[in-house]
């Protein structure tokens, strides 16, 4: 189910360098190389597929460029909240 754009607002509050961008979650994320950042893609992957959600991203060397939506629905989800938190949580670890 979509989330209204007031509950889209306080996710973005919550979600550390989140914005809401052209109906879609989006975040870029830099590392110190390129072998944190594939790193980072790989721990992602593997939450992602758990979870059946699968996010649209884009990698140059060191930067990370994110978008989450739900094209089932088509639009912003609790599934793209919870990934980016996810995604949040596993880059502290890089």
């Amino acid at each position: 189910m979509i989330i209204s754009p007031e509950e889209i607002v306080s996710a973005v509050e919550r979600l550390d360098d989140w914005e809401e961008r052209n109906g879609k979650l989006a975040r870029t994320y830099v590392f110190a190389d390129f072998v944190e950042a594939i790193g980072f893609m790989m721990r992602v992957a593997i939450w992602a597929e758990q979870l059946n959600h699968h996010p649209e991203w884009h990698n140059v060397y060191r930067t990370v460029k994110v978008e989450l939506v739900t094209h089932d629905v088509g639009g912003i989800t609790e599934h793209d909240i919870s990934l980016a938190a996810k995604m949040n949580e596993l880059a502290k670890r890089s």
